[in-house]
């Protein structure tokens, strides 16, 4: 288990590396920017993939936790292909929860055609649970994060309604760096005629950003309902 994790307030779960970049990487600035303490869990290396390998993709893993100056990124090292929701796999990422004691977790949207981000998704919910449970062997206090919260990193040909979107128009350029630091998934062996993968990716954050009035923009889900102090806080 990992040594001395530090405290966070938001822990984004991805189901391989890159995920958390393509998803909500302008959130992750925004919420580091803002003062708060934010960690990456990637679930698997993500490998095997045409270009890449395991050297490779940790490599790229560390250059886009630089871009973005993450507070803590951690690999679970669960299996690429065939993550499931074991009671094993459970075990471990509810002591990871227990340990970085985050107030806000975000995960995969739940739905998808990729199994590893279905079962991402399941596995934090399981975990999210247990990670309150007393009596039992798992590291750390019993904690139970406050919420959930959903990104999209979908391959599904979906047209999201998402719950609310976020304005990252400053945070653009930083989490464009994270996903280019990436090049064996998103460069290498890929069309160079437009539009390339990552004017895709500008016009989706671009289509979110016009949605609520700003240049880019990131939609999360949630499951629960989501709460406001006052509707001063409403954009």
């Amino acid at each position: 288990m990992i040594e001395n994790p530090p405290q966070l307030d938001a822990l984004v779960i991805a189901p391989h590396p890159d995920d958390a970049e393509l998803g909500m990487g302008g959130a992750i600035v925004k919420m580091l920017s803002e003062g708060l303490k934010v960690g990456v869990l990637d679930l698997t290396s993500g490998e095997p993939t045409p270009f890449g390998s395991p050297e490779i993709r940790r490599e790229e893993t560390a250059a886009a936790t630089q871009a973005l100056d993450l507070t803590w990124r951690y690999n679970a090292g669960l299996p690429n292909r065939s993550l499931e929701p074991t009671l094993a796999a459970r075990e471990l990422i509810a002591g990871i929860f227990r340990l970085t004691r985050p107030r806000w977790l975000f995960a995969p949207y739940w739905e998808d055609a990729h199994p590893d981000h279905i079962a991402a998704t399941a596995l934090v919910e399981a975990a999210r649970f247990w990670s309150k449970l007393s009596k039992t062997e798992m590291p750390g206090d019993p904690y139970h994060p406050e919420r959930i919260y959903y990104y999209y990193c979908v391959h599904l040909k979906l047209t999201p309604q998402p719950d609310f979107i976020l304005d990252i128009s400053d945070q653009w350029e930083t989490k464009l760096k994270s996903i280019e630091a990436y090049q064996s998934q998103f460069v290498v062996g890929r069309s160079a005629e437009p539009p390339t993968f990552v004017d895709r990716l500008r016009d989706e954050a671009a289509y979110w950003g016009k949605a609520i009035g700003c240049r880019y923009g990131e939609p999360f889900a949630s499951r629960e309902p989501i709460a406001l102090r006052s509707l001063r806080e409403l954009f």
